[in-house]
């Protein structure tokens, strides 16, 4: 259910605990007399004012910033007072409070309260506002909870470019480009006793593929920004003591999992998020793979498929110090059937062969994967450069902006309704009609994107996301 956008709202706009400010965030329309009640007078707007935040007698609870933006001048599209204090927990809280009690009051002037209903805001409410007032679009409004989330540098900069608005004009550049192209079909659809080939004389087909060009440049960048967010989830599968968890410490340049000699040393799964080129690698190290009477260790195996299950790449480690051992290559092949058995065909297995320190120069080399040593680092980067390629990663971030696998999937519906517009195109006696509709099916999935078309149920789950005091 989306809020009730009527009522005015209030919140705490920074994080939880101890700091040396603390923002309360107050929207809503006509603020006015709540901002007097507060502030004891008027502020002049978009100018920091800094004076004593008023309780109900009088006094003050603190003394601090206070700006205020008359609508439609704001993040939101409406009035909003923004009370900027010391950032004490308990603090805060009675500044929150006493927003409520003061809203709740009756004005001197009108004798009415001075802003009704004020209540406390839902996660995401204020940008939630501001895309419904036409501050922001709807991929706008994602960048902000993607910027305050991103993990890496790279993903800051590229969510930073979609709150700038790039990722939109790019769709919007779409949407006009496909418009121009359903009024030309419409056109010949209305008038057919004219007898005038309006689609071939305005090159209609030249203009749905260079749209379909344009949009297949959009779609990779989009899958760079979703990769950029999402990251790649890499688990780290093999025998016992093949050095998975050697790997994962080497990987991540700490000592996160416990590493022994002795075979069934890890019994649950690590996980660490490390960067690569500025995408989040999402790292998992599980237990040896094997047949095993240790109730726990049966528990941690079955914990690993799990993960394995859920894997976007696998990497595989053998041991080649072992490699010549009787039986050995056999439980790898072994494991490894089961382990594709169990992925989606598209799901990349990497064999990695570790301990490359510990053989000889003139040991055999493996066939294929990557050779290398978690204990020296040699190799590691050919398995950071190995892990990018599969998870689709170009190295052109300056031209990526954040987007999400919403965003993704709906242009990849876009691209499959042109593929149909263009086969009616292309045939011997098009069918307008068939056309004219897969070209509104791409539009309609367009707009879902920046928000000008789509369900009340779909906002409510990106909104909800989002913290509180955003």
């Amino acid at each position: 259910m989306l809020a009730r956008h009527a009522d005015p709202i209030v919140a705490l706009a920074t994080a939880p605990g101890r700091g040396a400010v603390g923002i309360v965030r107050v929207s809503g329309a006509n603020l006015g007399p709540l901002v007097r009640a507060l502030c004891g007078r008027a502020l002049r707007p978009r100018e920091a004012t800094y004076l004593p935040f008023l309780d109900a007698s009088g006094q003050p609870l603190d003394r601090g910033l206070a700006i205020y933006f008359p609508a439609p001048h704001s993040f939101t599209g409406e009035d909003v007072l923004e009370l900027q204090a010391h950032g004490g927990p308990v603090l805060l809280q009675l500044l929150l409070a006493r927003c409520l009690e003061a809203a709740a009051e009756s004005d001197d002037a009108t004798g009415q309260p001075r802003a009704a209903n004020l209540r406390v805001a839902q996660p995401g409410e204020f940008s939630q506002r501001a895309f419904l007032n036409g501050k922001l679009d709807l991929a706008q409004a994602e960048a902000i909870a993607d910027l305050i989330d991103a993990s890496t540098e790279a993903a800051a900069r590229s969510a930073s470019r979609s709150l700038s608005g790039e990722f939109s004009r790019e769709i919007h550049g779409l949407r006009d480009a496909l418009i121009h192209l359903r009024m030309l079909v419409e056109a010949t659809l209305d008038f057919p006793e004219e007898e005038i080939d309006f689609l071939r004389q305005a090159d209609a087909a030249g203009q749905l593929a260079a749209l379909r060009a344009r949009l297949a440049a959009v779609q990779a960048r989009a899958r760079q920004g979703a990769l950029l967010r999402e990251g790649i989830k890499v688990v780290i599968a093999g025998q016992p003591n093949a050095g998975k968890s050697s790997l994962l410490n080497a990987l991540a340049g700490a000592e996160l999992a416990i590493v022994s000699n002795v075979p069934g040393t890890t019994r649950d799964v690590v996980a660490q998020t490390i960067q690569i080129q500025g995408v989040p690698v999402h790292v998992a190290d599980t237990a040896g793979l094997r047949d095993s009477s240790d109730e726990v260790e049966r528990i941690g195996i079955a914990r690993a498929w799990g993960q394995i299950e859920g894997a976007d790449a696998i990497v595989f480690l053998h041991d080649l110090t072992r490699a010549g051992e009787p039986g050995y290559a056999d439980a790898d092949a072994a494991l490894l059937r089961r382990i594709r058995q169990a992925l989606l065909a598209s799901v990349p297995v990497l064999n990695v062969w570790n301990k490359r320190d510990a053989v000889g120069e003139l040991a055999p080399q493996p066939a294929e994967g990557i050779a290398l040593s978690a204990r020296s680092g040699e190799g590691l980067e050919d398995l950071r450069q190995r892990l990018l390629a599969v998870a689709g990663w170009q190295a052109v971030p300056e031209g990526v902006y954040l987007s999400r696998a919403r965003h993704v999937q709906a242009l990849a519906r876009v691209g499959d309704h042109l593929a149909s517009a263009s086969s009616q195109l292309d045939a011997p006696s098009p069918m307008l009609e068939l056309l004219a509709e897969e070209l509104r099916l791409s539009q309609n999935a367009l707009n879902e994107i920046t928000g000008e078309f789509g369900a009340d149920d779909l906002l409510g789950v990106i909104f909800s996301r989002f913290c509180i005091g955003k």
